[in-house]
């Protein structure tokens, strides 16, 4: 059975463009059993068919870097008009002295509203791997009446340089006092494109690539008040992936095995439920992991946030998660960034969107009690006990077993109490890292790349400390 979710906007793109084949640039596979986002893993490297990639943060060639502004310094560094760098437990910015205001026309209520708004915009980042793909995700609190947007700009190796990109406008309310959260199509400068939440080189083959890149935050509130966002974290992962059918087999790191103690729900059992958020919950896969792993952190969304759902709906909490994550232009719930920034509304989490090497590099993460939502998509063919195939899921990988088979909460399952699964780690690893698959008509699109979402506490333990580094986050 392959699930089916949103239409592949890349696919759409390659057909109108007459790309096909794999010689081609990869088509985006689009969310199906459930993700509901591009898997935007296309655009690999050039003239690397069948390439291994080396674990992020290894001495062996780099695929992917993550580069986060956090700390006080981080914030002063940036160039900042009308906003304040805040120190304490947890540094970020807060509006200060607005620059202005500005109307901005929701395109999703058709409602125009003027904004007050300041900015702040990072150092420029040179890149240790110029990328093909690059993806911005940030951590804020956005109190109800004010959002913030986030912009990327870069450098093309060949020094030319890109537009200031949307990469979201972004406000975790969405009620009648704020905006409809929102990814921003139709933007490309005939060198790249940005896809939903992804920004992508338009044709890798040419050896273009992304050199350097800024970060702009533009912080919004009503009018005459005080309110302000506060943001916490902001960071892009730029990346360059082989292209790849197949990567090599990694060797089992964890002798003993480890499994994490992670709460197991189900997307299946909210079929037909608020159908306005992504057909309703066949298609939450996304939500439906984060909510997972908020849990296994100790948060919960509280009785007032859940005070719109049905009571009559078992996990409720489920049903916030996708309303709370809704790209309302991808019309999914499944943007990457969205997710993550999620997970950072919950008291002192983190959360971030980049890419993995190897199952090895997920070990590490396990090991120190650090569980992962992984993006992959297969053939049913492919995912021994899956029982279903999909051009893009979201699961969470919870634990290794002693042999390295991969323990995963698997929200595609009938209730919450058959979500554990163990695949294969020879498979799991395949259908999570490879850049290029076929799909069930034998065409060639595409695969995620090792993308994966990592939610972990603002303060981690010395030893989570130890291993996010090694992974690059910072």
């Amino acid at each position: 059975m392959t699930r089916s979710g949103s239409t592949p906007r890349r696919s759409v793109l390659a057909a109108a463009l007459g790309v096909a084949g794999a010689a081609a640039v990869t088509t985006t596979a689009a969310a199906a059993a459930g993700t509901a986002r591009p898997a935007s893993a296309a655009a690999p490297a050039a003239g690397t068919p069948g390439g291994a990639a080396a674990p992020v943060g290894s001495k062996a060639k780099r695929i992917a870097e993550y580069h986060g502004w956090t700390s006080h310094a981080d914030w002063l560094a940036g160039a900042a008009k009308g906003v304040r760098a805040e120190a304490g437990a947890r540094p970020g910015i807060v509006i200060s002295r607005p620059l202005g205001s500005a109307d901005y026309t929701d395109p999703h209520t058709g409602t125009k509203a003027a904004w007050e708004y300041a900015t702040w915009t990072s150092p420029v980042r040179t890149l240790s791997v110029p990328a093909t793909e690059a993806i911005v995700s940030w951590n804020a609190r956005t109190p109800s009446g004010t959002w913030i947007q986030i912009e990327l700009k870069g450098t093309y190796t060949d020094g030319s340089a890109t537009p200031w990109y949307v990469m979201g406008r972004w406000a975790s309310d969405d009620g009648a006092s704020s905006i409809r959260r929102t990814s921003v199509d139709d933007q490309s400068d005939g060198k790249s494109s940005v896809w939903t939440d992804t920004f992508s080189i338009d044709d890798p083959a040419s050896g273009l690539r992304l050199a350097k890149y800024q970060v702009r935050l533009t912080l919004h509130r009503k009018p005459g008040t005080t309110l302000t966002p506060t943001v916490w974290r902001v960071g892009a992962m730029g990346s360059d992936v082989p292209d790849r059918f197949e990567v090599p087999a990694s060797t089992p790191s964890l002798a003993k095995g480890r499994e994490l103690v992670v709460p197991r729900y189900s997307q299946e059992i909210h079929k037909g439920q608020y159908p306005e958020y992504d057909n309703g919950g066949e298609a939450w896969c996304s939500p439906t992991s984060s909510q997972m792993i908020i849990e296994y952190w100790g948060r919960k969304p509280s009785a007032e946030d859940l005070a719109w759902v049905n009571p009559d709906y078992a996990d409720p909490q489920v049903c916030h998660a996708a309303r709370s994550t809704f790209d309302y232009q991808y019309e999914g719930c499944g943007n990457w960034p969205f997710n993550a920034a999620y997970a950072a509304t919950y008291r002192d989490l983190q959360g971030v969107v980049t890419r993995l090497g190897s199952l090895t590099d997920a070990e590490k993460l396990i090991e120190v009690g650090i569980p992962l939502i992984t993006s992959q998509s297969f053939l049913k063919t492919e995912l021994d006990g899956a029982g279903y195939g999909t051009s893009g899921h979201l699961m969470t990988v919870i634990g290794f077993t002693a042999d390295g088979d991969v323990i995963a909460n698997d929200p595609a399952s009938p209730s919450n109490e058959a979500v554990r699964h163990v695949y294969k780690r020879r498979q799991w690893e395949n259908i999570w890292l490879r850049t290029k698959r076929y799909n069930a008509d034998g065409k060639v699109v595409s695969g995620t790349g090792g993308v994966c979402y990592l939610y972990f506490p603002a303060k981690p333990t010395a030893s989570q400390r130890r291993v996010l580094r090694e992974l690059g986050i910072g």
